[in-house]
């Protein structure tokens, strides 16, 4: 460490100890600010598949549920379409897609964690959209037909399947970029960013709910998120998450693109990699 001349006494005596940090600490804190715009960026990606526990299931109580002619689907199940579109993606992701781009690419991987997390935002953006338009559709068949049947809860499915493809390759991305990224005595702090995340979701989500409600609402007409769907504007409220998350791009193209991946070992040229001293 270097004193300077404001860091002495008169009598030439240390003013006030320092404790200089380690080379470790500083690339620690070099990676954990290199990465929180990625992180940030999750956090809007996020917010579409929190709505599968809220309005969508909301959605769904209002619509025909009926699965045969004696069954009925419970409202708050219909999310389990995301959680199967998960497990049947991952399979063919990871034994038939993976090994394909990775012919194409040269990387293991197929394509790199970035641009995995990427495609992810890309449909978050578009769940939120087709959510949209499904409500549209949904509010116009029951305000113009009110004696007909509902439509089937099934016009959900759409937004749920990307839903749960949005969750496959945003969650799975982080979680690997975090881990590649942090240095081994940092993995847990990478694995705590990636439920931060989820948690961030929740209250932008929470945010945006409580700020629709304030603005949207007169007393001449109910806001976009009033109980009764058919007179609320529920179509409205996704197409402004469908426009966060087209923004929400828009910033995470630039920080991806300057972004630099660690450099391991493993993967220097020999020339460059220094020997140990055997002393």
């Amino acid at each position: 460490m270097i004193e300077r001349n404001m860091d002495l006494e008169p009598d030439g005596s240390c003013a006030k100890q320092r404790r200089p940090c380690s080379v470790q600490q500083i690339e620690e804190v070099k990676c954990l600010i290199k990465t929180c715009p990625i992180w940030v960026s999750g956090i809007v990606s996020f917010t579409s598949i929190v709505q599968q526990g809220t309005f969508t299931v909301s959605q769904a109580e209002i619509m025909d549920r009926h699965l045969g002619e004696k069954f009925q689907i419970p409202a708050s199940s219909i999310i389990v379409i995301s959680m199967i579109t998960i497990a049947l993606w991952l399979p063919f992701y990871d034994r038939i897609l993976v090994p394909a781009l990775r012919k194409v690419t040269k990387r293991e991987g197929g394509i790199t964690l970035l641009q995995r997390i990427g495609i992810g935002n890309v449909i978050s953006a578009l769940s939120m959209l087709v959510a949209g338009l499904v409500e549209r559709e949904r509010r116009a068949a029951a305000i113009s037909h009110p004696q007909a049947a509902p439509m089937s809860v099934f016009w959900l499915a759409p937004q749920l399947v990307l839903m749960g493809l949005c969750d496959a390759f945003v969650s799975i991305g982080q979680i690997e970029f975090f881990n590649k990224e942090f240095p081994d005595s940092m993995k847990s702090l990478g694995n705590a960013l990636f439920y931060c995340s989820y948690a961030g979701a929740s209250y932008v989500s929470a945010l945006v709910t409580s700020v629709v409600h304030k603005v949207t609402g007169t007393s001449h007409h109910p806001d976009w998120l009033t109980n009764d769907l058919n007179a609320g504007k529920l179509d409205y409220f996704y197409f402004v998450l469908a426009g966060m998350g087209a923004l929400n791009l828009i910033y995470f193209l630039p920080v991806a693109h300057r972004y630099r991946y660690k450099v391991t070992a493993a993967q220097l040229p020999e020339d460059k990699i220094i020997p140990l001293s055997s002393e």
